[in-house]
């Protein structure tokens, strides 16, 4: 295995943390490169199994700071990047659009621009080179939802709630501000390898859930508030739709694609596991009372339904054959045994929990909802 120098962005976020780990322990001849600003969602106790491993180093900094990043590439010799930092809540998003744009867009646009540079003036230029940017299934915009009580499909053994899927050649059509600055950060990188001939790939990936997630997203927020009797805030009346991805089986899709991948090519990652939220929010609720000794239906009376967010997408969907086809990957969990693995994970770390659930985060929490 050549030796290889490699920046992952946001790796000590829940879908970074992953990667990190999965690169360091399977590439132990690569030098990871750790770069993180360690904002609320980044966490280096994630990474405590790998901190000192002799490939792995950290960096604290900022995306958005150009002149750091070059100094970084210079500094490491980087040959390649994955990049996953980014502000992905879609709440905070309407909240606060432009620390989206800010991060999602010009940070994505630091990076680039250093890595081109850095690059450019390289012997073999680009050669060896390569630039991976994580993306997400939002920046489609929304599905129709025409089977409300479910279907089989064709690509899928699970039940699903519509014909149609997102696909690597499905149209861009965001809705919220968290997806039209990601969707603008897809186009700047695809535009860096249209103009200058970078190396790069993108990927579009569902809903992820796993081990060290930030508790302000559905399964862990859930999870920790029934094992504290808090009420589970759910919007509307929970009919949307997402497709579901283990969090490791995507860190194995990033690693497959980082290394296989076609130079400007677009990959879909996705579960084929479509599920309403009510009905992810059932299972969680069953799942956790069991493993707590709770009688059955103990949590039930949490469900608290509130008023639905803004610009609510109804179904995502991701239609992933052309990675199976290509590139020979697939989940490899389906949901229920997942969520079990999920559950039972957070339970056995509530320690980890409790040191990231701070007072900040109770008063985010509380004027998030308050109102609804």
């Amino acid at each position: 295995m050549n030796k290889r120098n490699i920046i992952i962005t946001g790796g000590a976020g829940f879908i970074g943390s992953h990667v990190v780990r999965l690169f360091v322990n399977k590439y132990p001849d690569y030098h990871i490169i750790n770069l993180d600003k360690l904002t609320y969602a980044g966490n280096l106790a994630n990474l405590k199994d790998v901190e000192d491993k002799p490939n792995y180093t950290f960096m604290k900094a900022d995306i958005c700071d150009f002149e750091m990043m070059l100094k970084l590439m210079e500094e490491y010799k980087v040959d390649g990047i994955i990049h996953l930092a980014a502000e992905s809540h879609v709440d905070r998003s309407i909240k606060d659009p432009f620390i989206f744009a800010r991060t999602n867009v010009m940070g994505t646009l630091a990076l680039l621009q250093a890595a081109k540079l850095y690059w450019e003036a390289q012997p073999e230029k680009y050669e060896g080179k390569r630039f991976y940017h994580i993306s997400t299934d939002e920046v489609y915009g929304a599905l129709e939802l025409t089977h409300p009580e479910g279907m089989q499909s064709e690509i899928s053994a699970h039940e699903v709630y519509g014909t149609e899927f997102f696909k690597e050649t499905t149209k861009y059509n965001p809705h919220s501000p968290y997806s039209a600055s990601k969707a603008s950060s897809d186009h700047f990188v695809r535009a860096f390898h249209d103009t200058y001939g970078m190396p790069t790939v993108v990927t579009n990936c569902s809903n992820n859930y796993g081990p060290y997630q930030f508790p302000e997203k559905l399964i862990p927020l859930f999870i920790n508030n029934i094992r504290h009797r808090k009420p589970l805030p759910v919007y509307g009346k929970g009919e949307n739709v997402r497709d579901w991805l283990y969090v490791v089986d995507h860190a194995r899709a990033i690693d497959v694609i980082f290394h296989n991948g076609k130079v400007a090519d677009t990959y879909n990652i996705g579960g084929f596991n479509e599920w309403k939220n009510i009905d992810i929010i059932h299972v969680i609720i069953k799942t956790v009372d069991r493993l707590l000794g709770n009688p059955k239906g103990y949590s039930e009376e949490l469900i608290t339904y509130v008023m639905d967010r803004m610009g609510h997408d109804l179904r995502y969907a991701i239609d992933s054959t052309k990675l199976k086809n290509e590139l020979g990957w697939e989940p490899s969990l389906q949901f229920e045994e997942g969520i079990e693995k999920t559950v039972q994970w957070y339970l056995d770390n509530q320690e980890w929990m409790d040191n990231i659930t701070s007072g900040a985060y109770e008063n985010y929490y509380e004027d998030m909802y308050k109102n609804r």
